[in-house]
């Protein structure tokens, strides 16, 4: 391992994605109806512990997304922890044709149209707090009003640019 060189470099953009796979994360599905149609978002930038009162939590999005700018003007979201048995489901709700996300994925909607994955270890209804520009994707924080907790469930954990879980 060389030493770091601080000076101003060019870090080329798969270098960097391939050192950040190193950090393993929770996965987390983001989800509500828009209009009457379930929509969702998967992240692996979700963190949780941002600010206990008023309890906040805050998660990345690309500027591209084009799933991130429905969901914003949702009511509210359903933040779903997502657990050992949600690898396949996890790829399936990311997919580019939305048509396919929810089919046969076991969901839960409140009165106020945050969807809740079944099956999860937490469940997080958030509504958006603040939104701040950070290079080529936004930061977004969203204040916690309900949560439930599973905790038979264990997390899915994404590792190395893939699903795994946390050891005994």
């Amino acid at each position: 391992m060389t030493e770091p060189d601080h000076a101003e470099t060019q870090i080329d953009p798969l270098d960097i994605r391939r050192a950040f796979s190193a950090f393993p994360s929770g996965v987390t599905a983001l989800a509500a109806l828009v209009g009457d149609e379930p929509t969702v978002l998967i992240s692996s930038s979700f963190t949780v512990g941002v600010s206990q009162d008023p309890p906040l939590v805050m998660f990345a999005v690309q500027h591209t997304s084009t799933t991130w700018p429905e969901l914003a003007a949702a009511p509210t979201l359903g933040v779903s922890f997502l657990g050992t048995e949600h690898g396949e489901v996890a790829r399936q709700l990311a997919a580019k044709d939305r048509s396919v996300r929810f089919r046969g994925v076991a969901t839960s909607v409140n009165a106020r149209g945050a969807v809740f994955l079944e099956r999860a270890p937490v469940w997080l209804e958030c509504t958006v707090e603040h939104v701040y520009p950070a290079g080529d994707h936004d930061i977004v924080v969203l204040r916690v009003i309900g949560l439930d907790t599973r905790f038979e469930h264990d997390p899915l954990v994404w590792h190395r640019s893939g699903f795994t879980r946390i050891a005994e």
